[in-house]
This record gives C-alpha cells, sequence and structure tokens, in this order.
C-alpha cells in the first residue's frame, strides 16, 4: 500500500513511512528518525507524546504561502518544502506534550553541503516569529561569528524583502513583500541586516554573533547554524539552558555540515544526537536528522552514485548531481580535494576518533561468554578502579579448550550522581543498571568490599593464575580484601619471595615498554589484543558497556610506535577497554609458566 495512502494529509508520516519501506534512499542514522516517528505515533501517547498533523500542516503551509525560494534556479517561486524539510518541519510542529507544547527543546540538523539547511531554519525563524502564535515572541541566529550568525538571517531577511508567493498564473507584483506591507520591519540596509520585527505581534528576529547575549535571555527559538565552526561550546550551552528554562514552546535548532575531527565541539554534539538516534540516549526532547553515507559505503562512495542521496538528500531537486560528480572527479586526483569532498558532501568524519581498530574486526569477535562453561581453564584477571564515582572494571581472561581467549569484564559505579553522570558522559547508565550490565552500589565512592567479593568468587570457582592491575587505588583493593578475609599478595620479581592467595601483577599504563623480565605493559598488551582481534582468536563478551569503552578508547604513540590508551584523550570511559587489554595481555605474558603460542593451540584443536 502506498504511503500517501495509509497516511491520508500527513505528508511527514508518508515520507517516514517512505524511507523505512525503501522508497526513499536514506542512511541508517535518517532511517532511525523515520521509525523512531512511527514507533512514537504508536507507542508515544504513554509518554505524554502526541502527534498532531494538522499542526505539522499548518506550519507546511506558511512556507509556500508566504515565503519566496530567493536564491538558485527557481528563485522567485514559493518555497515548497523539499521532501526532508517536510520530514523536518512536520515533526518539530507537529508533536505535542500532553500540556500541548511543543515536544522538542533541540533539533539537531546535519545534512552535506548544499542541501538547504539555512533557507530551513531561516523559514521556521520567520514562522516562529510573527506567525505560529507566540507574542513577543524573541528569535536569535547565532553562529561562531558575525559571518556566521548571518548566514541564515540574510535568507530570512531575504524572504521578507521577496515578492510574497502568488497562485498558479497569477502575475507576481514585485512590491508586495513581508516588508513593504509593514508585515516586518528590518533594521539595517542590505546586507547589513541584523534584526527582524514584527509589528503585530511584538516579535523580533536577530543575529547574535558567539557570545553575544542579552541580559536574562528569554528564546523562543535559538537557530545556531555552522555548528561545525564553533570552537567552543560555552555560547551554545548557554543558550541551551536559557531554552530549557522556558515554560512555553521553545526550541534550539542546530545546523552543521559533519564536523572534522579537529572541531570538537561540533563532533561531541554530532555524536551526542547521533546516540539519540540509535536509542542509546532515550531523550524525549531531543529531534536529530543526520544524513550521512553508512559506513559500508564509505570505501567505494565516488563509484557509488546510488548512495550519495543518504547524505546528499535534495539531490536531483534542488541540488543538481553534475555538482557532486564534479566534485568527485576533482577529488579523484587531489586527497586534499578528497578528504574534503567526504567529509562536507557524504557526511564521512575525516579523521574523526573512531575505534582504535576495524569496527567490523571488533564486531567479528562478540559473542558470548559463559563463565561456567569455562571452569577448570587457565584464568586470569585484571582490574582498573575508578578514582572516585567512574567506572570500575574487572576482566576475566580463560584460555579455552579451542585456544582461543574468552574474556568478560564486569563494571561498577554508584547510585549517587548517576542521573548527572549521564548526562555529562553522554551514556545510558541507568539503562545499563536496570539491564544488568552495570552494577550501582550505595554512595558517593564506589566501596571496594563488592569489587574484592567479586574478585574473591572467581578465583574459588576457577583456575585464575593472577590478576594484573593498575596501581592508581590498588592499595583500597588490597584493604578490602583484607577486609573480607581474601588473601592476595604482590608479585615484586622472580627473585622475590611468594606469598600466598591471589598474586597481583602491576601493568604499566602508558606507552613505556618495561624490559624487565616478565613485565606487563600497555604496547605489548594493545599488540596482542589488536593481534587476537585480527585472527579471530578471541571471543569478547557482549556488552554495550564494554562497547561503549571501545568507541570511546584514543590510542596514543610515542616517536618508537609504542601505543597506549590515553583516557585523557578519549570521549568517554574506556575503562573496560583498558582491562581487556591488560587482561589479554596478562594471558599472553610470559608469567605464569611460558607464553603461549595460540597458532599452535588452534592447529592441535584443529587436528584434534
Amino acid at each position: 500500500m502506498p504511503s500517501s495512502s495509509r497516511w491520508p494529509n500527513d505528508p511527514t508520516s508518508a515520507w517516514a513511512q517512505d524511507v523505512v519501506d525503501g522508497e526513499i534512499v536514506a542512511g541508517e542514522l535518517v532511517r532511525l528518525a523515520a521509525e523512531r516517528h512511527l514507533r512514537d505515533i504508536r507507542d508515544g501517547a504513554a509518554r505524554g507524546l502526541h502527534w498532531r498533523p494538522e499542526k505539522a500542516a499548518r506550519a507546511l503551509a506558511f512556507f509556500p504561502a508566504v515565503l519566496s525560494i530567493t536564491e538558485g534556479a527557481k528563485a522567485g517561486k514559493p518555497f515548497h518544502p523539499l521532501p526532508w524539510h517536510t520530514f523536518a518541519i512536520g515533526s518539530l510542529f507537529g508533536w505535542r506534550t500532553a500540556s500541548d507544547r511543543m515536544r522538542w527543546r533541540s533539533a539537531w540538523m546535519e545534512t552535506g553541503k548544499g542541501q538547504a539547511k539555512s533557507p530551513l531554519m531561516a523559514g521556521v525563524g520567520l514562522y516562529m516569529m510573527g506567525w505560529y502564535g507566540v507574542p513577543r515572541a524573541k528569535i536569535f541566529a547565532i553562529g561562531q561569528d558575525r559571518n556566521t550568525a548571518n548566514v541564515l538571517f540574510k535568507d530570512a531577511a531575504a524572504m521578507c524583502r521577496a515578492p510574497i508567493p502568488v497562485e498558479e498564473g497569477e502575475e507576481v507584483d514585485d512590491g508586495d513583500t513581508l516588508e513593504a506591507n509593514g508585515d516586518v520591519i528590518i533594521r539595517g540596509e542590505g546586507d547589513n541586516a541584523w534584526k527582524i520585527e514584527h509589528p503585530e505581534t511584538g516579535s523580533l528576529f536577530q543575529a547574535l554573533a558567539n557570545g553575544d547575549a542579552p541580559s536574562g535571555p528569554k528564546p523562543t527559538l535559538v537557530c545556531a547554524d555552522e555548528i561545525h565552526e564553533f570552537k567552543s561550546n560555552t555560547s551554545l550551552e548557554i543558550w541551551r539552558a536559557a531554552i530549557a528554562k522556558m515554560p512555553g514552546d521553545a526550541l534550539m535548532m542546530l545546523g552543521t555540515n559533519t564536523p572534522a575531527s579537529t572541531q570538537f565541539v561540533g563532533t561531541d554534539y554530532s555524536e551526542l544526537y547521533q546516540k539519540v538516534a540509535r536509542g542509546e540516549i532515550r531523550d524525549d526532547e531531543a529531534f536529530s536528522f543526520i544524513a550521512r553515507v553508512d559506513k559500508a559505503d564509505r570505501e567505494t562512495v565516488f563509484d557509488n552514485e546510488a548512495c550519495w542521496q543518504k547524505a546528499l538528500p535534495a539531490l536531483g531537486i534542488t541540488f543538481p548531481i553534475e555538482n557532486i560528480r564534479g566534485q568527485v572527479n576533482t577529488a579523484r586526483q587531489m586527497l586534499s580535494t578528497a578528504l574534503f569532498v567526504k567529509r562536507l558532501y557524504f557526511g564521512i568524519p575525516i579523521g574523526a576518533s573512531e575505534f582504535w581498530i576495524a569496527e567490523e574486526a571488533w564486531n567479528a569477535v562478540q559473542g558470548e561468554v559463559d563463565p561456567e562453561t569455562l571452569k577448570g581453564c587457565k584464568c586470569w584477571l585484571s582490574l582498573d578502579l575508578s578514582q572516585k564515582n567512574d567506572l570500575t572494571a574487572l576482566t576475566a581472561v580463560w584460555l579455552g579448550p579451542d585456544g582461543r581467549l574468552y574474556v568478560k569484564t564486569w563494571y561498577w559505579t554508584t547510585k549517587d550522581g548517576l542521573a548527572d553522570r549521564v548526562r555529562k558522559d553522554q551514556a545510558p547508565y541507568d539503562l545499563w543498571v536496570e539491564q544488568k550490565y552495570l552494577t550501582a552500589v550505595d554512595g558517593a565512592v564506589i566501596d571496594k568490599t563488592f569489587v574484592a567479593a567479586e574478585v574473591a568468587r572467581i578465583c574459588a570457582e576457577h583456575d585464575v593464575e593472577f590478576m594484573a592491575f593498575d596501581s592508581a587505588g590498588m592499595a583500597d583493593f588490597e584493604a578490602a580484601c583484607e577486609h573480607i578475609g581474601f588473601e592476595t599478595w604482590r608479585f615484586k620479581g622472580p627473585d622475590e619471595p611468594q606469598g600466598a592467595g591471589l598474586k597481583l601483577v602491576a601493568h604499566g599504563q602508558g606507552t613505556r615498554v618495561i624490559f624487565e623480565d616478565k613485565a606487563l605493559s600497555m604496547p605489548r598488551s594493545i599488540e596482542r589484543l589488536e593481534d587476537r582481534i585480527l585472527k579471530k582468536s578471541i571471543v569478547i563478551d557482549r556488552s554495550p558497556v564494554t562497547y561503549s569503552c571501545a568507541a570511546n578508547a584514543h590510542v596514543i604513540s610515542d616517536g618508537m610506535k609504542n601505543r597506549a590508551f590515553d583516557k585523557k584523550r578519549s570521549r568517554g570511559r574506556i575503562d573496560g577497554m583498558v582491562t581487556v587489554a591488560m587482561g589479554v595481555g596478562a594471558a599472553l605474558n610470559e608469567m605464569g609458566g611460558g607464553s603461549i603460542d595460540f597458532d599452535d593451540l588452534i592447529r592441535n584443536a584443529v587436528v584434534a
């Protein structure tokens, strides 16, 4: 059944249905946004969310009835929203709360270059200024600097000075404009315009540079364009806080091309809204539209025109395909242009901090690890303790009978401040606690006796050789072990006397390779872990917490190409990635009875 039949008089939902049905070419993140829209129509009422297609229709009708296109081949024609505009505009104004307030408090618009984001935001600004129905509405266009802020504001001013659209067949009157009719007053001449006023409602639309803000702003709409150009998020967060305090309808729209790895502000916001799209963060007030080619398209993007629309939703409508073909032909010859084209037109985050290893290889070794089936196998532990209230991670690594390593990690955090850390770290800790991937303990600091008890349990049930550890906070762990009556001792070298209980072996964390006999260091452990992942001679227990740690991990290297994970430069918590590397390094180290040749073990297992 065509989507238009399933969604009569509802082009927003019809577009979403076409995306889900594959009738419209769209990338994963846009498809997820469409699925979210349709799912919320079905289930949202239980959360106080209501779809009002008549509200969406009113906003969509405003554009061609009042605004004209001001640039390009269709200049002077009515501003009919593009198909992707229809979904964005309809979603922004059609979704309501139980009190009939606008559902969304923030909206993220990320597409390839030239997809009419700025005219869309300008039109939304004019609608909310004078025609949406909020008296004394205050609309602000902001940017990294005055020029950036003026990008969409100039579009708004141009629309106010352009002829008002007429019915098909009627003659356009160049003197019939919003400005000439007195519907709006534009302060400033030509490109120097800086404010639009709507006398009837006492509303305004003003352009502000980054850092500029009126005292005690009470914004109805903040449009921040070219987010990838922002050097700091300070002003953005001030405006977000102002939006959050508004009792009625208020919205912050953020528009951008895909940011580069050095554009940290844009990258951080983009990753936040990607998590919203994927459902990793539950935020019923955040709307995302992120048009990128998929990861599977990246290697062949220049040769695969069929995927271009995923990042360029206006392709073939207002953005001719010849425009991008020319860019691609040049990019094939010049590396610098290739990187520019891949990022700005196709949404490929060139140089972005992604997986420290090929994500496909990581995914290939994810599976279920059941400790019960590994009893009797040699086992190594590794521990990374939290300083205060972040993550504590404990990993166990078993040498399976098939010669593979089997890895499982347990995590702890504190209940106190959990909601704040969810927002700060942009990670769904509360959901992971609910799903039992993460244990939340009482108090503001993790009680190490919980960890000590888990280590004691594993040692009682498994053949543990020793535990590798990061020295930070280890004295507290040893004290906790003593408190519960579990014996441990620190290994200080092969010539030093051994103790009783669980052997504890220090593991270096930086790029320095420790050449002392049987010592553990991160460069060696990372190399061994990479080798096992690429050879698929390891199974890592599938956990969203571990996956998040892996995705956040940033690897640094020194002049000798020795590598280590760097917590300060990583985008979030990486404790689980640290312990996985430490545990694998411990298992493959020469300590505890010699090194392990996995290739020989696998061959022997196959022969057997």
